[in-house]
């Protein structure tokens, strides 16, 4: 295996396949958006997305939440090699896929540094004036800034809990 550097895909010689690293954003964002949907990309968040900036982007709505999902390319990618792998000839598999990618664009963050939110996406994560933009490990959510509040301050209650059930029970690594 050859690492080319920090903006360079690396390449698996045994295959030729290219592997990319994984992608781990880290923050949130408060952000005001124009007449046309538009937001100014954070400079911290923009340093972040160079590595994947060129590529492009896929937005859609988010699967448990009033918000929306941004995707660099490459993950949108990954993700759908799963969905590949599902059965279309499955009515579940099926409705699915087809509701898992319903509503999906591709954006660009522009030469000033904004990302034009599509018109149908903003009215279904309820986007008003302000929108926070949180990192979700490896990709981005982009909520109103006033539900994202309102879920975040609605979840620390349970977030012990929920803490405690998902990560808690993890032993496989206390031995290494």
């Amino acid at each position: 295996m050859v690492k080319s550097g920090i903006n360079f895909p690396i390449f698996d010689l045994n295959s030729a396949k290219q592997l990319f690293p994984m992608i781990n954003f880290i923050g949130t964002y408060e952000c005001k958006t124009d007449a046309k949907g538009r937001f100014m990309m954070p400079a911290a968040l923009k340093k972040q997305l160079t590595p994947v900036m060129q590529e492009g982007f896929v937005i859609k709505r988010a699967v448990f939440q009033p918000c929306l999902e941004l995707y660099p390319l490459v993950e949108w990618n990954k993700m759908m090699e799963k969905l590949n792998g599902l059965n279309r000839f499955n009515r579940k598999h099926n409705d699915f896929i087809r509701r898992f990618t319903a509503g999906v664009k591709t954006v660009e963050v522009d030469a000033n540094g904004r990302l034009l939110i599509p018109r149908d996406l903003i009215t279904i994560a309820g986007i008003t004036k302000e929108v926070t933009v949180s990192s979700a490990v490896n990709i981005l959510e982009i909520w109103d800034k006033e539900r994202y509040e309102a879920a975040i301050d609605d979840s620390l209650d349970d977030f012990a809990d929920l803490a405690e059930e998902v990560m808690g029970n993890d032993t496989t690594d206390l031995l290494s």
